[in-house]
This record gives C-alpha cells, sequence and structure tokens, in this order.
C-alpha cells in the first residue's frame, strides 16, 4: 500500500473517532440533564419543568460548540 492511502485510512478513523466521541459526550450530557432536572423537580415539587429544558438548554449550548468549533471563521460570499 502507498503512503498516502495510510493516511488517508488514518485520517479516516480518526475522523470516525472524533465522531464517536462527540455523539458519547451528547449522550452523556443529555443523560445527566433528564437525571438532574428530575432530581431538581422532585425538590421544588414542579415536575416536568425543568425535566424538559435542562435537555433544550444542553442541546442548544452542544449545537452552538459544535458550529463555532467546525465553522470556517469566514463568511461565505
Amino acid at each position: 500500500m502507498s503512503s498516502q492511502h495510510k493516511s488517508s485510512a488514518a485520517d479516516s478513523q480518526r475522523t470516525w473517532l472524533r465522531y464517536a466521541g462527540l455523539g458519547t459526550q451528547l449522550m452523556v450530557y443529555l443523560v445527566l440533564a433528564v437525571w438532574g432536572g428530575l432530581k431538581v423537580d422532585r425538590w421544588l415539587h414542579c415536575f416536568p419543568l425543568l425535566t424538559a429544558l435542562l435537555p433544550l438548554l444542553v442541546l442548544f449550548v452542544i449545537f452552538y460548540k459544535l458550529v463555532k468549533e467546525t465553522g470556517s471563521g469566514k463568511p461565505n460570499k
């Protein structure tokens, strides 16, 4: 095999691992947000309020972070 093919395979594997890490991070944050929302809602006796709002907040923050990291920084003209 050529060295170019090996580096392409390594880049592909690195990309897959990066996305797998992002997906795992997203799932962990969502589970923690739901769990924390349930605990706080039980403590405050306002059941579905924070259980619904915390995961939405987590999604917003993670997608904002993802767009900020993957953006080119230059506007397309």
